[in-house]
C-alpha cells in the first residue's frame, strides 16, 4: 500500500497557469487520476464566504424544535434533517438542503406553487428568525453556480468538447443544483457494533461536480485512493472540487467519481458546505464515444438517478443506485425502471417516495421472495 504522506490532492491555481491548455490538462488529469482537487484564485470573495459561514453557524445554533418545523420528509427532499442514511448507516450530523427554486427566482416565496420541482421546495428561515440568512446563502449559492460552470467548461474541454456542448448548456441554463449546509457535532458514542459512527459513510456524489467549502479547523474528509483513506487537508481560502457520477458517465469512464467519507471527531465540531452542481431533471446523460470506441455506460436520466438516490438516503427501503448499474455489459433492474419512471414522472411535482415505492422495491421484493 502507498503511505498517506505520498498521496496529496492536487491544488490548482485558476489564475496562475501559463496557458488555458495547461489548466485544461491539470484539471482533466485531476478528474481522471484522483477525482478530487482544490482550486485557489476561484473568484468567490472571501467576505461572502466568511459571512456565509457565520450565517450557517447561526442556523445550527437555533433551538432544535425550531429547526424541526423545516424538516424534510418523504414528499420534500429540501429542509432540515439529522437522520440521513448513507449505505444504510445513519450519518452523525445535522444538515440543511436547499436548491434552485422551481420558479428560478429567489424572491418568490418558498411555499409558492411556482417553486415546486422534483426535489420539492425550499424551507429557509424567515427574516424575523435570521434577518440576513436568506440573502447571504442565496448570493453564495449563485457564486458557487458560476464557479461550477467555469470548472465544468474546463472539464469538458479536457474531453474535447466546446463550452456550448449540450450537457453544459443544460447545466448552465437549467441546472437542478442544491447546497447542503452540514454541522457535525462532537462524537463520543459507539453504535450497536461498538464502532464510532462516521460523519458520512463511504459514498460517491451523484451529480456532475461538487464545490465543497471545508472547515479549516477540523480535517475529517477522506478520499479512497490506492487502497488508502487519504485525508483531504484544505488549503486556506481554497474550495475542494470532486467529480460526480454524471461526469463519470458523460466522460465514458475517463473521469472518476471518487469514493469518500467523513470521520466524526471526539473533540472538535465541524461545519462544511457542499454545492452539488446537477443537470436539469430532464437531462439524459449520454457517454461521449470517440470513433472506434464503445460506450461503457447506458444513458442515464438525471431525474430518475436523483430520485432513487434521495429515496435511498431518506428511507430504509434498501434501494441502491450507482454508476455500475448502468454499465452496458451488466444486467440491471434500473434500465426498465428508468423507462417506467420517465413515462410517469412530472418534474414540476415533488418526488414522492410513497407513490414510487412499488416501482423502487418491486425487483428487490421479488428477489427476496424467490430466495
Amino acid at each position: 500500500m502507498t503511505s498517506e504522506s505520498q498521496l496529496q490532492v492536487p491544488v490548482i491555481d485558476l489564475s496562475a497557469v501559463e496557458s488555458e491548455a495547461l489548466l485544461v490538462e491539470q484539471i482533466a488529469n485531476a478528474c481522471s487520476e484522483f477525482g478530487f482537487f482544490q482550486v485557489t484564485s476561484h473568484g468567490i470573495p472571501s467576505e461572502l464566504v466568511e459571512k456565509y459561514k457565520e450565517q450557517c453557524k447561526l442556523y445550527f445554533a437555533l433551538p432544535y424544535e425550531t429547526k424541526l418545523q423545516w424538516k424534510r420528509n418523504e414528499g420534500n427532499a429540501r429542509g432540515f434533517f439529522d437522520d440521513e442514511l448513507t449505505k444504510q448507516r445513519r450519518d452523525w450530523k445535522q444538515a440543511l438542503d436547499f436548491g434552485v427554486p422551481g420558479s428560478r427566482d429567489w424572491s418568490t416565496p418558498d411555499d409558492s406553487p411556482a417553486n415546486t420541482c422534483l426535489d420539492g421546495w425550499n424551507q429557509l428561515p424567515s427574516e424575523e428568525i435570521l434577518p440576513e440568512f436568506r440573502s447571504t446563502v442565496t448570493n453564495y449559492f449563485d457564486a458557487c453556480a458560476d464557479l461550477s460552470d467555469r470548472i465544468a467548461i474546463i472539464m469538458a474541454k479536457g474531453l474535447g468538447q466546446s463550452p456550448d456542448c449540450e450537457i453544459l448548456k443544460e447545466l448552465r441554463e437549467n441546472h437542478s443544483s442544491y447546497l447542503r449546509v452540514n454541522y457535525y457535532p462532537t462524537c463520543n458514542e459507539s453504535d450497536e457494533t461498538g464502532r464510532t459512527p462516521l460523519g458520512i459513510s463511504p459514498h460517491r456524489d451523484a451529480g456532475f461536480l461538487t464545490v465543497l467549502l471545508q472547515d479549516d479547523n477540523c480535517h475529517s474528509l477522506q478520499v479512497y485512493k490506492d487502497g488508502n483513506w487519504i485525508t483531504v487537508e484544505p488549503v486556506k481560502g481554497a474550495f475542494t472540487i470532486n467529480t460526480g457520477d454524471m461526469a463519470q458517465i458523460f466522460s465514458n469512464g475517463k473521469y472518476n467519481a471518487p469514493l469518500h467519507r467523513v470521520l466524526s471527531n471526539e473533540t472538535k465540531e465541524r461545519y462544511s458546505a457542499p454545492f452539488f452542481y446537477n443537470p436539469s431533471y430532464d437531462t439524459l446523460v449520454k457517454p461521449l464515444v470517440s470513433e472506434g470506441q464503445d460506450a461503457v455506460y447506458n444513458k442515464v436520466s438525471w431525474g430518475y438517478f436523483r430520485a432513487v438516490r434521495f429515496a435511498g438516503d431518506l428511507t430504509d427501503l434498501g434501494v441502491e443506485i450507482q454508476t455500475d448499474h448502468f454499465l452496458v455489459d451488466q444486467p440491471s433492474q434500473h434500465l426498465p425502471k428508468q423507462d417506467i419512471f420517465l413515462k410517469e414522472a412530472d418534474f414540476r411535482v415533488p418526488f414522492s417516495v410513497l407513490k414510487y415505492r412499488p416501482l423502487l422495491t418491486s425487483q428487490e421484493e421479488n428477489s427476496a421472495a424467490a430466495g
